[in-house]
């Protein structure tokens, strides 16, 4: 909680979008020696595609480090990235022994804020990546979905439909992540049971099922489980609407289970992690 109440100010920085925060009066420009600068601690991306470094290193060779990217000074004298790592890295295959570096003086919150953003608005993240990424702005810095939203230049729906992909098997994310499964195939499937989404992805990937047909592959399970667990044919549309908004509202899959007056409200997650987010946003 105290990164939060730390943050003050520096959130108004964060909404401005990385370009405005890059091109600040209180960022120098300089040219750093490439081993004087290391990786950050605020990296998004668990994988770094070497085919797509190789070819920004051959870029680079040509036409040098068109965008600088974003450093900070460390107490140890060097430099520590806020955004640009993958220029970094090629800048490094390239055998550059300079890089153009725009050197500003940030806190960690908001070398983390900066960080996240930058990496989800302009690096080629797998939706996992990303949905991680915008999760680390609501859970470390306590933001909305709409201000979260409105950081990385999407709308609200976006954001949420990208959190809710957290919510999958594990199984299935990680289908997500190496790109066996592409979102579209993922949201879809989130409509079945956690116990049925595996079962599901694998169909979908060994018959190269478009989006469209993993709908109906998804309808015929629903179809089959309503069936078994003999449930009524529909539920109740304000029933259902809630369970959206708070699933929205908590960034987590939330059913709610209404028999007669009363009922229950479920509410999943996947890690102690998760649960401390949901909690916080619980206590708003």
């Amino acid at each position: 909680m105290n990164k939060k109440a730390r943050l003050g100010k520096g959130l108004g920085a964060l909404l401005v979008g990385v370009d405005k925060v890059a091109a600040q009066s209180d960022g120098e420009l300089r040219h750093l020696p490439v081993a004087t600068i290391r990786a950050g601690r605020y990296q998004v991306r668990t994988n770094m595609d070497e085919t797509a470094l190789t070819e920004l290193a051959d870029s680079i060779r040509t036409h040098g480090v068109v965008q600088p990217i974003v450093v900070r000074e460390t107490t140890a004298g060097d430099y520590e990235i806020i955004a640009g790592e993958r220029r970094w890295r090629a800048a490094q295959m390239a055998g550059l022994g300079v890089i153009p570096s725009v050197v500003r003086r940030v806190a960690d919150e908001i070398a983390l804020a900066v960080g996240l953003i930058e990496n989800i608005q302009r690096e080629n993240l797998n939706p996992i990546e990303e949905a991680n990424g915008l999760r680390r702005l609501l859970d470390e810095f306590g933001l909305t979905h709409q201000q979260v939203a409105d950081s990385i230049g999407r709308s609200r729906a976006a954001v949420s439909n990208l959190l809710r992909l957290l919510n999958l098997d594990p199984a299935v994310r990680a289908h997500l992540e190496n790109g066996r499964l592409e979102a579209g195939h993922a949201r879809a499937i989130l409509s079945l049971p956690r116990e049925q989404q595996l079962a599901a992805a694998d169909t979908v990937i060994q018959q190269r099922l478009s989006v469209r047909q993993t709908e109906q592959l998804v309808r015929r399970y629903l179809s089959g489980t309503r069936k078994k667990k003999r449930k009524p044919a529909s539920r109740d549309a304000d029933l259902r609407q809630l369970e959206e908004e708070l699933s929205q509202r908590l960034a987590a899959t939330v059913s709610l289970e209404h028999r007669g007056q009363g009922g229950r409200v479920v509410i999943e997650y996947n890690s102690l992690d998760e649960l401390e987010g949901i909690l916080g946003r619980l206590r708003k």
